[in-house]
């Protein structure tokens, strides 16, 4: 299978002040002498209350990897990846979002995955568009790791349940865990899903 197609888009944003810069060519590497990229997965069904939690949370492990020079990477839908941009942009990380493309343009989202990559795009200091479907939860998947694959460790959002038919997470923290990509689990106290 041939690698999928990937293409920086550079926004007219700018990023924080003290962010660290992100392209490939970067002198600052992470394990395995990767460039030092975040990335995160978690539960598609949090709660509000538990996304106010993991944002709290996220914003000070994140802030220790902004200093460190890092850079955060998140595939757009909605739910927890605006929280970890939120979260990257006030700890001062560089934030880059991956959206979906067909045939080298970007893709349509639907519409509460629309608003949030808007959100993101905002947070962002760089794009890039990957060839997927984001109709398919298969090559949704399939994107998240290509994501894991090009990441120096992954903040999973995860309450230790295994994957099921709409819910991925477990099976992407052990695709990391497979690729010798850190994992570090995040399950704040009091943190809940509205259909586990």
């Amino acid at each position: 299978m041939s690698e999928p197609f990937m293409a920086d888009v550079d926004l007219p944003v700018r990023p924080p002040a003290h962010a660290a810069p992100t392209r490939a060519s970067d002198k600052r590497v992470g394990e395995k002498g990767r460039p030092y990229v975040i990335a995160t997965v978690g539960h598609p069904d949090l709660t509000a209350p538990a996304l106010q939690l993991i944002e709290e949370q996220l914003r000070s492990r994140l802030a220790r990897f902004a200093r460190a020079g890092g850079t955060g990477l998140v595939r757009a839908a909605r739910g927890l990846p605006p929280v970890f941009g939120r979260a990257a942009r006030s700890a001062g990380l560089a934030l880059v979002t991956v959206l979906p493309a067909r045939g080298g343009l970007p893709a349509l989202l639907r519409e509460p995955d629309r608003a949030a990559a808007g959100e993101l795009l905002i947070l962002s200091e760089r794009a890039e568009l990957l060839e997927y479907d984001p109709e398919d939860r298969g090559s949704c998947i399939g994107a998240d790791e290509h994501v894991l694959r090009n990441c120096s460790r992954l903040l999973a959002v995860w309450d230790g349940s295994p994957s099921t038919g709409r819910d991925a997470t477990a099976h992407l923290v052990a695709f990391a865990r497979s690729h010798g990509v850190p994992v570090d689990v995040l399950w704040p106290r009091g943190a809940r899903r509205s259909r586990p």
